[in-house]
């Protein structure tokens, strides 16, 4: 118990000092902590780490998706909906199909059955790879909501296709039409649960007296329910956290007050950071296991029957998305699309996106050992060799090639985006105009009676009025902008000198010294650009 509670303190530890390092070095985040986990397998001396699949499935999956879920646009979603569900169900189907054929012909011994196994392991990308990446290079909103999009519903397809194919392996056994009516069922049925689910925390949230601290253990609570609960009843648990996370998510203005969005913003991402993490690391640990355990193949054979197969994984995306283009374009004169003319630049980024992760390491370990006879699992050290070089090769090779295949395409957004800045700014010009014709129509006696009131009503107004000049200078002359935000931050910088000055007089509450601290770091979050 004390070795296991060491271990994840040190991983804790391990993660936050190789991030730190990996800022500072400018290499996405995920990419650096495969390769540091990698290296430390490699020093002589360090013990072997075997990963529990149930571990990964039931503790790290559910917040994952949950998280991905909650700050997901659903309005982006929706609006992408066709590329989004042709990419997670279209491209996964198509991969393993590519993967299954080309691993049955080129490796001996491989069957089509666990030729689709394989295919549904590697078959869905990781989003947290991606978008880590993305951060780091200027790409399109568009870009980034397809694929954010993608990921959370590709998972649900992988695991479903891997599920039956690990069941033909195991019987012996495979019909298509009763797989392909038990694929819509488990997903349609995970859909319903996670919504079900999420009726039950929203009644909760609503019309219970919750207070700040229990609505966020809440929602960190309701995840891991919806997932269990799908599975219980032999449905998809990815599809259920998904549907019910989108939902809450959709909700939460009304669900959650002020102060536990906020404050549950902040727990999310150090969870979801730790658990990312740690998730990554242990995937290039693993690689002493995986290559003890290959048995009968030499490691080159194994590598290169993994290079290959890591090569269709990529071109079967290109070549997915591309003819996807095409197929928008045509379609697109019968019917109405998000984009008629999508052209290449984007769908080529989509496609070079394509990093595998945590899903798929998950997958592979939950191969079992053995068939139902005590017999040995057939090519199991394969397909887990097989599965760690294209989660390697896709994550590091895709990964720190992606800026260069963003700057040399050069995509344009499929949308003309308004700035966010400018954005906020016409948001903010129409919620004072309502609030003050409100102010005006309804208490009007107050207004001129109240001084409180009154002077409310005049920073009001002053407030819109600024807000409007701001909003000119943002349309008439951009090129300030950058020049504003820096002066901004040093002003912030200069009144956090000044507030803690006042923290060590007596006259100035902590609470009023904490509440004013936090208000300025809003402020400077805005200025920074905020994650989500």
């Amino acid at each position: 118990m004390h070795q296991t509670l060491l271990l994840c303190l040190s991983l804790m530890l391990a993660v936050s000092l190789l991030v730190m390092v990996g800022q500072r070095l400018r290499i996405p985040v995920p990419i650096f902590l495969v390769l540091s986990g990698l290296a430390v397998s490699l020093v002589p001396g360090i013990p072997s780490i075997d990963v529990d699949p149930e571990l990964i499935f039931l503790i790290f999956l559910p917040p994952l998706l949950y998280e991905a879920a909650w700050f997901t646009s659903w309005k982006e979603f929706w609006r992408w909906r066709r590329i989004i569900l042709v990419l997670a169900f279209g491209l996964v189907i198509f991969t393993a199909f590519a993967v299954a054929y080309v691993s049955s012909v080129v490796i001996p011994g491989f069957t089509l059955a666990l030729g689709f196994l394989l295919g549904g392991i590697i078959s869905p990308p990781d989003a947290v790879a991606a978008t880590s990446v993305l951060k780091e290079v200027k790409v399109s909103k568009t870009a980034i909501s397809i694929l954010e999009g993608e990921s959370l519903v590709n998972d649900a397809a992988s695991l479903v296709v891997f599920r039956f194919a690990l069941a033909a392996v195991l019987s012996g056994t495979f019909v298509w039409q009763q797989a392909s009516v038990d694929f819509l069922l488990v997903t349609f049925l995970g859909v319903i649960i996670g919504l079900a689910v999420g009726g039950v925390f929203y009644v909760i949230h609503r019309w219970l007296p919750t207070t700040t601290r229990i609505s966020i253990l809440l929602t960190f609570m309701a995840p891991y329910i919806m997932y269990m609960v799908a599975e219980e009843f032999e449905a998809s648990g990815v599809m259920a956290v998904v549907s019910g996370g989108l939902f809450l998510s959709n909700q939460s203005h009304v669900i959650l007050n002020h102060s536990s969005r906020i404050q549950g913003t902040g727990m999310w991402a150090t969870v979801v950071f730790a658990l990312n993490g740690i998730v990554f690391i242990l995937i290039g640990l693993e690689l002493p296991a995986i290559i003890n355990g290959l048995g009968d193949y030499s490691k080159m054979e194994a590598i290169l029957y993994a290079l290959l197969i890591t090569a269709v994984v990529i071109v079967t995306r290109l070549v997915f998305v591309i003819c996807s283009s095409y197929f928008t374009q045509f379609i697109g004169q019968y019917i109405t699309v998000a984009q008629r003319n999508p052209g290449l630049r984007g769908p080529i980024v989509i496609g070079w996106a394509g990093m595998r992760g945590v899903v798929s390491l998950a997958s592979a370990l939950s191969v079992p050992l053995t068939l139902k006879h005590a017999e040995p699992f057939p090519h199991r050290n394969l397909i887990l060799f097989i599965t760690f070089v294209v989660i390697l090769v896709t994550l590091v090779f895709q990964g720190l090639t992606l800026p260069l295949v963003i700057r040399w395409v050069k995509p344009k957004d499929l949308e003309n985006h308004i700035p966010e800045n400018e954005q906020e700014s016409r948001i903010r010009i129409k919620l004072l105009k309502i609030a003050l014709k409100y102010l005006q129509d309804n208490y009007a006696d107050a207004v001129a009676e109240n001084e409180l009131v009154g002077n409310l009503k005049s920073r009001m107004e002053s407030d819109l009025n600024q807000t409007k000049h701001h909003l000119d200078s943002l349309e008439s002359d951009g090129e300030n902008v950058t020049q504003y935000n820096k002066i901004m931050a040093d002003i912030i910088n200069v009144k956090r000198d000044e507030l803690h000055r006042l923290r060590n007089i007596q006259e100035y509450d902590d609470e009023v010294i904490r509440k004013e601290e936090a208000r300025m770091d809003l402020e400077e979050e805005k200025i920074n650009h905020p994650i989500h």
